[in-house]
């Protein structure tokens, strides 16, 4: 056998090792749940399509549970079935820490590994999170506002209080602004879970006369900045600043068009892909006994948190991503 063969042969060998393992390793009867907050976004639809291919590439079986609305009390219910169910292992974006924290410490007390991502509950006994540096995020939205606006302006921010990964965004944007005197938050309106919410205040403030005029309108959660668009849009305000998160096809097209300046994109796909396959790992692994205190043990077998990381889309990009999309 010639060199040439040597090397495709050692490389289809490799190719196929990982394959075989996973089969061996796994099969269909391993259970494991992502759970949501709100299953209906598209953001989660994309995240499930990575924890599906994840779920096919272990040879396991994967099932995306939460409620269609946003119902921090419900995700609750559905977590507590999954638990029922008693999967090899769950993966959760965290609504609320508070009701959470002790519902996944229950899981992980019946040995079931529960991994967080996108929003993480951190004083749980989860085993690791997965996701965005919110605080990065933050910080990356509030150069763009500060560029935007030339440091000068009034500015309103969309949220839900309350939810870890939204407050970190926020916390990073007011770390900016604190350096920028010229720009004032005139308010921090919580939309509920209701984009609706975000259409509504916007359309009051843009509709203001001879009131104090918004210059941007922030938007630290997925759903709302079609709607913040859609009314500066139907008002014909022009000169407004809009920043939105994630990269739902409305959104891109709207960043497309110029009514909003900027999106951050996150990676939901990759998230809920690693998080399945770093389960799947646990379960292969047959740990005996989880749940110890993983932050500060210095040969801890998990990590504290894995950066998916974070990208600006503005005009510049946009079309890259709407060919992905």
């Amino acid at each position: 056998m010639n060199l040439t063969k040597k090397i495709f042969a050692l490389a289809l060998v490799s190719a196929t090792l990982p394959l075989l393992t996973s089969c061996e390793r796994h099969s269909a009867s391993e259970h494991y749940y992502l759970v949501s907050a709100n299953i209906r976004l598209p953001y989660w639809q994309t995240a499930y399509a990575g924890f599906g291919k994840a779920a096919s590439d272990q040879g396991v079986t994967g099932q995306l549970m939460g409620p269609d609305t946003y119902d921090p009390t419900a995700q609750v219910k559905e977590f507590r079935s999954a638990v029922a169910q008693k999967p090899a292992g769950i993966l959760i974006s965290v609504a609320d820490p508070k009701l959470m924290t002790p519902e996944i410490d229950t899981a992980i007390a019946a040995g079931i590994p529960v991994i967080t991502m996108d929003s993480d509950a951190p004083d749980s006994k989860r085993l690791f999170f997965i996701g965005t540096n919110n605080l990065q995020a933050g910080r990356l939205g509030g150069q763009t506002l500060v560029k935007a606006l030339n440091g000068h302006g009034n500015v309103v921010f969309f949220t839900m209080p309350g939810q870890p990964n939204l407050d970190e965004r926020l916390k990073g944007y007011m770390d900016v602004l604190g350096e920028h005197t010229g720009i004032r938050v005139v308010d921090t309106v919580d939309i509920r879970g209701d984009s609706r919410v975000a259409f509504d205040k916007t359309a009051s403030y843009v509709s203001k006369a001879g009131g104090e005029k918004v210059d941007a309108f922030v938007c630290l959660e997925a759903s709302s900045g079609k709607d913040v668009a859609e009314a500066v849009k139907r008002a014909n305000a022009t000169g407004r600043t809009i920043i939105a998160m994630d990269t739902d096809d409305a959104t891109l097209k709207l960043v497309k068009d110029g009514t909003i300046a900027a999106t951050i994109a996150q990676k939901p796909w990759t998230m809920a892909y690693i998080g399945l396959e770093r389960l799947a790992d646990i379960e292969a692994a047959k740990v005996k006994k989880i749940g110890g205190n993983y932050a500060t043990d210095p040969q801890s077998p998990y990590p504290v948190f894995i950066d998916t990381g974070t990208t600006l889309v503005d005009k510049n990009n946009v079309d890259q991503f709407l060919k992905a999309d």
